[in-house]
């Protein structure tokens, strides 16, 4: 029977040391009890309650740390379905270069280079996965060392070849990259690698029962940084095996299968890959490497990955206040949107693509919409009056003229009475209007 947080609470020290990265004792019980720590992060845990609690208050998804200060977060999910609850470790993101390829190092220093800005944040790839082709270990072991050298990024070495991996595993000591991967064979002598140099290991086996008699061989040789590299043939198995396996973690708390999951998109034709890594991105891939450098197809993913994993709960925002548009000066129009990204980055590319200099003014909306904030009463004709005048817009402008979005026209009333003297105008309901309406209205 599973123990409520107070129950737990009376088994940990109580010192409220703060060590655990909880506030307080109740705090880190609470999260125990939700299966979002495990007891280990307690360095004053005793032995009763080490004996009660140990193992069924690990998480059932193992939360896996790459990159040299184990910064990149992948695992640790506790549903099956976004609607659920949410996702909370995105799809970690890594391009894959051969070491037969003399232009390696040049490719892997322009995918780490890659940024993508959408609505205010940088999307990036994360680990570059280095294929051995040239099967030849100390030449992959040497071009994982320089291509780490120049990206610092983690790597995923992919090689069919145990004595390649344990080369690339000492020329990578120390970067908290993914050694791919260990069968049934190789696995005690990368276990040891992986431990002897700080990285995590990817295990396989033809099925899903041996794949977890790997994890349970890894695990009582006491390590657990693992990662299930799946052997399937074709893309519905996958689906079908990654969907099993998370189930059998979440659902049924088989720990021997609660480890992220790692896949390969080797898929040439650049629809049938983005099919997949699309589709692998959703279920459920926690380490994601795609087939070369293409920013055309990595373009999407990360807007993929960006919307999948934003908590609905928290929506993304920007800081509310007065945003200067082009040249704005006080004879320039004020626009009106919400403090939800998406919607001020739209309305400002709008502004400026119609040429115009104006004032954007953001009221804190707890990042909605405007539909969604006008609805849940944070988005008002009072509420836009009182944050203009909060402001002092109407000291600085000599044209006081306010353009409030088009889906809420109906509280041009209420903004009026708010703001006399000024002009109150309702703009368009799809910003791809704005331009045609400020010809019309703004002249």
């Amino acid at each position: 029977m599973a123990l409520t947080g107070l129950q737990i609470q009376k088994l940990l020290p109580k010192t409220n040391c703060k060590e655990c990265g909880s506030n307080t004792c109740l705090a880190f019980a609470m999260k125990l009890a939700a299966k979002k720590a495990d007891l280990a992060e307690c360095p004053y845990a005793s032995d009763e309650a080490k004996a009660v609690l140990g193992a069924a208050s690990r998480p059932p998804m193992r939360t896996l740390g790459l990159g040299p200060e184990k910064k990149c977060l992948v695992g640790g999910e506790t549903v099956m379905f976004r609607h659920e609850k949410t996702f909370v470790r995105q799809t970690a993101l890594a391009v894959t270069i051969s070491d037969a390829d003399p232009r390696a190092l040049d490719v892997a220093t322009a995918a780490r280079d890659y940024v993508l800005l959408r609505v205010g944040e940088e999307l990036r790839i994360d680990l570059i996965c280095l294929r051995n082709d040239a099967l030849d270990p100390d030449g992959f072991a040497e071009a994982a060392r320089e291509i780490h050298r120049a990206t610092r990024l983690p790597l995923i070495v992919r090689s069919g070849n145990s004595q390649a991996l344990l080369k690339a595993a000492v020329a990578l000591k120390g970067s908290g990259s993914i050694l791919a991967s260990a069968d049934p064979e190789s696995l005690d002598t990368l276990v040891t690698a992986a431990k002897d140099s700080g990285h995590a290991l990817a295990v396989t086996a033809p099925d899903l029962d041996g794949l977890a008699a790997l994890t349970g061989r890894a695990a009582a040789l006491g390590f657990e940084d693992l990662i299930l590299d799946f052997t399937v043939f074709g893309q519905a198995e996958r689906f079908q095996t990654a969907t099993i396996a998370r189930r059998a973690a979440l659902k049924h708390e088989c720990r021997e299968l609660g480890y992220p999951f790692l896949a390969f998109v080797d898929e040439a034709d650049s629809a049938g890959g983005m099919a997949q890594a699309a589709s692998l991105m959703c279920k459920y891939a926690s380490v994601l490497a795609v087939p070369g450098f293409d920013p055309a197809f990595l373009a999407p993913l990360l807007t993929l990955r960006q919307n999948i994993y934003t908590d609905p709960q928290k929506p993304i925002q920007v800081e509310p206040g007065v945003y200067p548009i082009g040249e704005p000066g006080p004879d320039s129009p004020v626009f009106v949107t919400t403090n939800f990204s998406l919607t001020y980055f739209l309305v400002s590319g709008e502004i400026e693509n119609a040429g115009l200099s104006a004032w954007l003014a953001v009221p804190d909306c707890e990042g909605m919409s405007v539909l969604t904030s006008w609805a849940a009463g944070k988005f008002s004709g009072a509420s836009v009056a009182k944050f203009i005048s909060e402001r002092g817009l109407g000291a600085q402008l000599t044209k006081k003229v306010v353009v409030l979005p088009g889906y809420v026209a109906q509280i041009k009333g209420e903004a009026e009475e708010g703001l006399p003297g000024w002009t109150v105008l309702v703009g368009p309901q799809e910003v791809s209007d704005l331009e045609s309406f400020a010809k019309a209205r703004l002249g």
